[in-house]
């Protein structure tokens, strides 16, 4: 049972710390909103890569190789999705100079839950990540725990963001710093988008 856990941990941490579009988001979701919507669009994350290590476990190569034909797809759907998000988010923070979240449409936390969800769902290389980790350790063994660990991992690095992303909110309370802050989050998001296609 505990390695099986702690082989989960490890394989959660290494899929969750390199920071990239997902991280991006959820930090400046926190920053530019509440604590709440960023824990919730964490956990969303976390709840992909849980999702991703059962299949790992329950499917291996199998599921790997299914996905493998439709990785390129998939990496074109992503990183259009996350184009239009830094698309979106820089429009809004640009189209009247003033406007807060106040007076925009409030996110709310299923909302932010869902959406990083199916985001995080887009990246076929997450599961063939867990499948090569479970092959390669030999198969399956603890599988429950595997995956306990995997999604506790990722759920903590998430949560971990999310409060760091709430920190820098506060600091950057104004008009000017949230303005800031939603186009250095949307130009980094779109430098992402095209990096998940060119590599």
């Amino acid at each position: 049972m505990s390695g099986a856990f702690l082989a989960g941990v490890v394989a959660g941490y290494g899929i969750a710390v390199p920071v990239g579009a997902i991280g991006v988001l959820i930090a400046g979701l926190s920053a530019r909103t509440s604590l709440r919507i960023g824990a919730a669009a964490g956990m969303g994350a976390a709840t992909a890569d849980g999702l991703y290590a059962l299949a790992a476990v329950a499917g291996g190569a199998a599921v790997a190789g299914a996905l493998a034909p439709v990785e390129t797809p998939l990496r074109w759907l992503g990183a259009a999705v996350l184009l239009a998000l830094a698309g979106w988010t820089a429009w809004g923070a640009v189209r009247r100079p003033g406007v807060t979240e106040r007076n925009e449409r409030p996110a709310t936390a299923l909302r932010a839950y869902t959406g990083v969800l199916a985001l995080t769902l887009l990246n076929p290389a997450t599961v063939i990540y867990f499948a090569a980790l479970v092959l390669g350790s030999g198969g399956a063994g603890g599988g429950a725990w595997f995956v306990t660990g995997a999604f506790l991992a990722s759920a903590s690095w998430q949560l971990l963001i999310a409060g760091g992303g709430s920190l820098i909110g506060r600091v950057l309370t104004g008009d000017r710093g949230r303005l800031v802050t939603a186009l250095v989050s949307s130009v980094v998001i779109a430098v992402l988008a095209v990096r998940l296609i060119t590599t």
